[in-house]
């Protein structure tokens, strides 16, 4: 039975300006400790789609469709239960992990509130157990560190203690929604090799979250490629990254800078990312597609398989496999 499984999910948001239809049809099955990347540019609906997971959705925000983690329905579900599966089933590493902490508070307060509140614990076992989590995070001097706040760390630092925090409780599923922004190669580096050291330790399921298809390149074993909140492409990394099948990800691929092609200009993806409010009658990026026709504009693609465990949506791939 998969981990997770979403099926039609919608999020839409009531705004002054109109609908914003942020998640539209996306579909998803994540299977024990196994990794996902979700890859796409800004607004295509990644962060939402994980909020959505969560129940962490913004007050004018409404989820439609079905999310079944480990059998259960979660989607909607009431705040009381959901309170009972963040942190102890899925937990998720948000972006900056800055803002995520309490600035007031010394990390260790703040670590040893999860498991206070979500186990049951003392606090001197809470206090112990944060120490051994910042140890499996390498992090030195992991007690002593417990007692600094968060503006004394680096930021590769700070994403480390997100990480730890998220661990405490031992979840299923851990959700990184751009992890390595704003950090130096190295500490991105360092912090990808940290996830995968969780998943391998800790037998823990990862959602990634990313732009930077480099990064997924290393890390992920699956990939899906949304836009416009959809589905345009997903397998398995070598195989999307090898023998991209649908435009735009061909279009994110060759705007990755090469050193071992040369190149006179970078490569862009013309146009700009659609308006979520006034989507197309068919697929979202035939606006911006070098391959798009008629039935592109007007015609939603289905999703279809193909391959070996690779989905897209695209009426010019299926026609020039025809």
């Amino acid at each position: 039975m998969a981990l997770l499984d979403v099926t039609d999910l919608t999020v839409s948001f009531d705004t002054p300006d109109g609908v914003v239809k942020a998640v539209n049809g996306m579909t998803l099955s994540l299977e024990p400790g196994e990794s996902l990347a979700i890859v796409g540019e800004s607004g295509s609906g990644k962060t939402q789609l994980a909020f959505s997971i969560l129940g962490l959705l913004a007050k004018n925000g409404t989820a439609g469709g079905s999310i079944r983690f480990d059998g259960q329905e979660i989607l909607n579900l009431p705040e009381a239960k959901l309170n009972a599966i963040r942190a102890n089933e899925i937990a998720m590493i948000f972006q900056d992990p800055m803002t995520s902490l309490n600035p007031y508070l010394r990390v260790g307060d703040q670590m040893a509130e999860v498991l206070m509140l979500h186990k049951g614990a003392s606090k001197r076992d809470a206090f112990a157990e944060s120490a051994r989590m910042l140890d499996a995070v390498r992090i030195p001097d992991a007690r002593a560190r417990l007692r600094m706040y968060p503006h004394e760390f680096s930021g590769g630092m700070r994403q480390r203690i997100m990480a730890a925090m998220a661990l405490l409780c031992r979840p299923k599923l851990l959700i990184a929604d751009e992890p390595t922004t704003a950090l130096d190669v190295t500490v991105q580096n360092q912090i990808m090799e940290l996830m995968a050291d969780i998943q391998r330790d800790f037998g823990t399921a990862l959602i990634l979250i990313t732009h930077d298809l480099a990064i997924v390149a290393g890390s992920c074993v699956k990939t899906l490629v949304m836009y416009g909140g959809r589905v345009m492409e997903m397998g398995a990394t070598d195989d999307v990254f090898a023998d991209p099948s649908h435009p735009y990800t061909r279009g994110l691929l060759n705007a990755v800078p090469r050193l071992d092609v040369p190149q006179d200009k970078l490569e862009t993806i013309p146009g700009d990312p659609p308006d979520l409010t006034a989507l197309p009658a068919g697929c979202p990026f035939s606006p911006r597609c070098p391959a798009s026709h008629e039935p592109c504009a007007t015609t939603m693609p289905v999703q279809e398989a193909f391959g070996a465990g690779r989905l897209r949506a695209c009426h010019a791939a299926r026609e020039a496999v025809a």
